[in-house]
C-alpha cells in the first residue's frame, strides 16, 4: 500500500515536472529568438557562427514544449510506452543542450572579433545603403550611447570634411549635431561600440547558461521520475 501511495507521488511529480519542461520550453524559445534577433537585426553580426547557439537554443526548446506535452499524456494514462519514449526523448535533448552549451562557448571566445569586424563593415555600408539600414545603425548608437567601433574616430571618412559623425553619435541626439564635431567629447559620445556590445551580447550568452542549467537540473530530474514510474508501471502496481 506505501508502494502504490509512492507511486501516485511519482506520477503527480511526473506530470508537475512536465508542465515545468512545458514553460521551460516556452522561456527557451523566447529567449533564443531574443539572443538571435539582437545578434542580426539589432546588432546586425552576419557571422554564420553567431546563429549556432540560438538557433539550437530554439530548437530544442520547441522540442522541450512538444516533448512536455507527450510526457504529461504518458503519465496521467499510465502508459509504459509512453513514458519510456518521453524518457528517451529527454536523454537525446540534454545531448542537445550539451551542444548548444559548446557552441556557445565557443561563440563566445570568438565574440570580439565577430563584433569589431561586424562594426567595420556596419560604418563602411552605412553611406551607401538603405534607410532601414542607417535607421538600425542610428538606433544601436543612440541606445547603446556609442560611436564608432572603437571610438568616434572610425567615422572620419563619414564626409569630406573628416570631422563629422552621423547624429545618432551625438550625447544630445538633433538634426545636424553630428556635423564637425567629432572630437568633441561634450557634444559626442567617445566611447566606442564595440565594447558596449560585446558587454550586451554577453550578458544575453549568460542568460541563455543560467537558462540551460535550471532546464538541465528539471530534465534530471524528470528522467529519475520517469523511470520510477516505468518501474512502477511494469510491476503492475495500480498508482491510480
Amino acid at each position: 500500500m506505501g508502494l502504490e501511495g509512492g507511486m501516485k507521488c511519482v506520477k503527480f511529480l511526473l506530470f508537475f515536472f512536465n508542465f515545468l519542461f512545458w514553460l521551460c520550453g516556452l522561456a527557451l524559445i523566447i529567449v533564443g529568438i531574443m539572443v538571435q534577433v539582437s545578434v542580426h537585426k539589432t546588432m546586425m553580426i552576419h557571422d554564420p557562427t553567431s546563429s549556432v547557439a540560438p538557433i539550437v537554443v530554439i530548437g530544442v526548446g520547441v522540442v522541450i514544449f512538444f516533448i512536455a506535452f507527450f510526457g504529461c499524456c504518458g503519465a496521467w494514462k499510465e502508459n509504459y510506452c509512453m513514458v519510456t519514449t518521453f524518457a528517451i526523448l529527454l536523454s537525446l535533448i540534454i545531448i542537445a543542450e550539451i551542444a548548444a552549451a559548446i557552441a556557445g562557448y565557443i561563440f563566445r571566445r570568438r565574440l570580439k572579433v565577430i563584433v569589431h569586424d561586424s562594426l567595420n563593415e556596419m560604418i563602411t555600408k552605412y553611406s551607401n545603403s538603405s534607410d532601414e539600414f542607417r535607421h538600425t545603425v542610428d538606433q544601436m548608437q543612440e541606445d547603446l550611447k556609442c560611436c564608432g567601433v572603437n571610438s568616434s574616430a572610425d567615422w572620419k571618412h563619414f564626409k569630406p570634411d573628416g570631422k563629422s559623425v552621423p547624429d545618432s553619435c551625438c550625447v544630445n541626439v538633433t538634426k545636424g549635431c553630428g556635423t564637425k564635431t567629432l572630437a568633441d567629447p561634450i557634444k559626442v559620445n567617445q566611447q566606442g561600440c564595440g565594447h558596449a556590445l560585446q558587454e550586451v551580447l554577453e550578458t544575453n550568452i549568460q542568460w541563455v547558461i543560467v537558462a540551460a542549467l535550471v532546464i538541465a537540473f528539471l530534465q534530471i530530474m524528470g528522467i529519475v521520475f520517469a523511470c520510477l514510474l516505468m518501474r512502477g508501471i511494469r510491476s503492475g502496481y495500480e498508482v491510480m
